[in-house]
């Protein structure tokens, strides 16, 4: 990753272009709004005051345990049961990445885990496309761009892959542009929905997988070869595949002479984009801390990497908290924060004029220094 001295400041990280490839919809509510729910579908909330309660959630998800981590979604879920609370989640979630800066966003979720209130598998997309649309449309209002589209997750850990897939497949013109697998990773392989994964393949759709979090190399493997994923989620654990030289004076970081294993040449050959997720790693444990965290070092080694948030509400975090920490912690320049924004751009699920066109429109001119009169180069 490149170094400069030029100072990066809050407002100037606040106001970059951003895409987010990895954030969850039912990771992101604002508290107040999961307060308001509550109390109509009589959910019992740890608290009742809304700065508190986004309080307990940060808390609560950094036990430095990602099934401990996932326990915080009983809340969040249990007050995603109706269409108009879906369609007010997803709305809320766009207007505030919106005033984050987010230009280009994939919210994944589980539809499976809506449906306590009757509602179908197709009620929950529809309700939550209508939300997302709307959200757009009120980010606008305020003038500000953002295209949102929805990743439709299956639960790894049942066994309703097949199911999900063919629910994706069937929006995949009404604002479904990808297909994911979540939830507890570790004894949970993507084997497990081999059929689903072909239906997707077969079909020309693309998949995104969660794998190299709280499991490792195996299933890093088994997303790329059974899953046939376009993108890894998270992907932190392939630097379990890499072996980093002594530290010297002439080599800081111990990358000249750092040595690959076949996953990690694998992963670096075909630039499988990694999700990866700072704030969130470290609170699952996948990595020590933002300044030791993998992904400075793999950008250096030439991954394609991309900073997400993961659970803006769990980890209390934005685009611009992760690139802010990125550049006061792990020493990121504008250059590398620019490099991770066009490797997310270009890889969304969208069609290839539709990159071009937002990198072309928004990234690259986004990226441009006040007064400079071209491109901004790495």
């Amino acid at each position: 990753m490149s170094r400069s001295a030029e100072p990066l400041t809050t407002e100037a990280i606040a106001a970059l272009p951003k895409v987010l490839l990895h954030d969850h919809l039912d990771g992101g509510l604002r508290p107040a709004t999961i307060v308001e729910i509550a109390a109509e579908v009589g959910h019992e909330l740890p608290t009742t005051d809304p700065e508190a309660l986004g309080r307990w959630f940060v808390e609560a998800a950094s036990s430095g345990s990602l099934p401990r981590y996932l326990e915080t979604f009983d809340h969040t879920i249990a007050v995603m049961q109706r269409a108009e609370d879906l369609r007010r989640v997803a709305r809320e979630a766009v207007v505030d990445l919106a005033a984050d800066g987010v230009v280009y966003a994939e919210q994944r979720y589980a539809p499976e885990q809506h449906l306590r209130a009757g509602l179908s598998l197709q009620d929950v997309v529809d309700a939550v496309q209508q939300g997302l649309t709307e959200g757009v449309e009120e980010a606008a209002a305020a003038g500000r761009r953002i295209r949102v589209g929805q990743l439709v997750t299956a639960m790894r850990h049942e066994n309703r892959g097949q199911e999900i897939a063919e629910l994706a497949l069937a929006n995949r013109e009404r604002g479904v542009v990808g297909f994911d697998i979540a939830g507890a990773e570790d004894g949970f392989p993507p084997s497990r929905h081999v059929a689903a994964f072909r239906t997707l393949r077969q079909a020309h759709f693309p998949v995104t997988i969660h794998a190299g979090e709280a499991a490792g190399l195996d299933s890093i493997s088994e997303a790329l070869h059974v899953g046939g994923a376009l993108r890894l989620g998270h992907g932190v654990r392939i630097a379990d595949d890499i072996t980093f030289g002594e530290r010297t004076e002439e080599d800081p970081s111990g990358l000249g002479v750092a040595s690959l294993g076949y996953v990690a040449h694998w992963v670096r050959d075909q630039q499988v984009p990694l999700e990866l997720c700072p704030t969130s790693n470290v609170q699952t444990g996948a990595a020590a801390s933002v300044a030791d965290h993998p992904i400075t070092a793999l950008g250096a080694l030439g991954f394609a990497v991309t900073v997400n948030t993961d659970n803006r509400l769990m980890s209390g975090t934005s685009m611009t908290q992760e690139m802010q920490r990125l550049v006061e912690e792990a020493g990121w320049s504008l250059a590398d924060l620019r490099d991770a924004t066009l490797t997310a751009a270009w890889n969304g699920f969208i069609h290839h004029d539709e990159r071009q066109a937002l990198v072309d429109e928004v990234i690259e001119p986004g990226f441009v220094p006040q007064g400079a009169g071209g491109r901004h180069r790495a």
